[in-house]
């Protein structure tokens, strides 16, 4: 879905689309595993990635905060899943997991119950610090499916840093590469990254992902992440060097856009302006100005310049933010998040 769209067509158009979408993947999966003829272990006789348009496989999520909520329970508003107990979450406050079982989702204290279960497409929720403790959690597991799909949404880890922490030891068979893994019964797994961000709770999210450099993966593993993911707002595939610098942009965005949204409304309540107006004015001059921009296709230069009349009292304004390093200010602030997750990346090396 490109961006005009994306802004333009509401969270059921959305989701329609997605449907028919998944309908479209069935065939050609379908179409591709009959011409493998289903020797090749990355493309199984029998897919189960979906049954009469719908998500059957478990999903599985490692950590239970407020950004896996958002992905978790936007899944379960589009109807694409046959149940919301194809869901299992597991975190160690019960506090954190109320709101999914009120869901109908599962819900655990182990991470390893997220493998035993069944589960094979896991997104990893945790904090970037927490990431090896939660991983060597989660290989405990006695037992687990033949293929697994993790999906990381933490902050600086590559997906070279994740395959360190799960499975060390590489070795070629056949001309494939493989790992050691501790679990047994689990003989593949798979790595995406991705770089959401909060909107995603009010169905306006921004992110991207990309798979593992040099590891093949499944395409249905990955088709089914990007559903999953276009359920609450834009999702597309980039490369992984592009992940911390678009983290910088849009995963960290939001909080900058809060900021002006208060810095603005100080503006109209210094002017007389009751605040709860101010605010409303200031985040909804925000949202047009966004959607002018997506829908219009034009420039934003060229749109504020449709604004500034000459010797007007916008281009004042204008001039006004320029003298205080409103642009440089924001271009800083990308650069210095973009930095942080490199020194974040750097931490959990090794």
């Amino acid at each position: 879905m490109d961006a005009k769209m994306s802004g333009s067509c509401s969270k059921q158009e959305r989701i329609s689309q997605l449907s028919s979408a998944l309908v479209l993947l069935q065939e050609e999966v379908a179409s591709l595993q009959q011409q493998a003829g289903g020797d090749n272990p990355h493309n199984p006789e029998k897919s189960t990635i979906m049954s009469e348009q719908k998500i059957s496989e478990k999903i599985g999520f490692l950590g239970a905060g407020n950004m896996a909520k958002a992905i978790a329970f936007g899944l379960i508003e589009s109807g694409l899943l046959n149940s919301p107990s194809q869901i299992l979450a597991t975190a160690p406050s019960m506090s954190n997991l109320e709101e999914w079982k009120e869901k109908g989702c599962n819900v655990s204290h182990r991470n390893a119950d997220l493998l035993e279960q069944g589960t094979t497409i896991i997104f990893l929720a945790v904090k970037p610090q927490y990431a090896r403790e939660a991983l060597k959690t989660l290989l405990e597991a006695k037992e687990a499916n033949k293929q697994v799909c993790l999906v990381s949404i933490m902050v600086g880890i590559t997906t070279g840093q994740l395959r360190g922490m799960i499975s060390p030891l590489r070795f070629v068979l056949g001309g494939m590469a493989k790992y050691k893994l501790s679990v047994p019964g689990l003989e593949d797994v798979f790595i995406v990254r991705t770089m959401p961000n909060t909107p995603l709770l009010v169905g306006e999210g921004c992110t991207v992902i990309c798979s593992e450099i040099g590891e093949p993966i499944p395409s249905k593993y990955l088709e089914i992440v990007k559903c999953i993911l276009s359920v609450n707002g834009l999702c597309e595939e980039v490369d992984e060097k592009l992940i911390n610098p678009i983290g910088a942009l849009s995963g960290s965005g939001p909080a900058y856009v809060y900021q002006m949204i208060e810095a603005l409304s100080d503006g109209g309540v210094k002017l007389g302006i009751p605040r709860p107006l101010a605010i409303k004015l200031a985040a909804k001059t925000l949202m047009g100005g966004a959607k002018m921009v997506l829908e219009t296709g034009k420039h934003p230069g060229q749109l504020k310049d449709e604004v500034c009349s000459p010797g007007g009292s916008t281009i004042a304004g204008i001039s006004a933010m320029e003298r205080q390093g409103v642009r440089f200010g924001l271009i800083s602030a990308i650069e210095a998040a973009y930095l942080r997750s490199a020194e974040i990346s750097k931490e959990n090396e090794g």
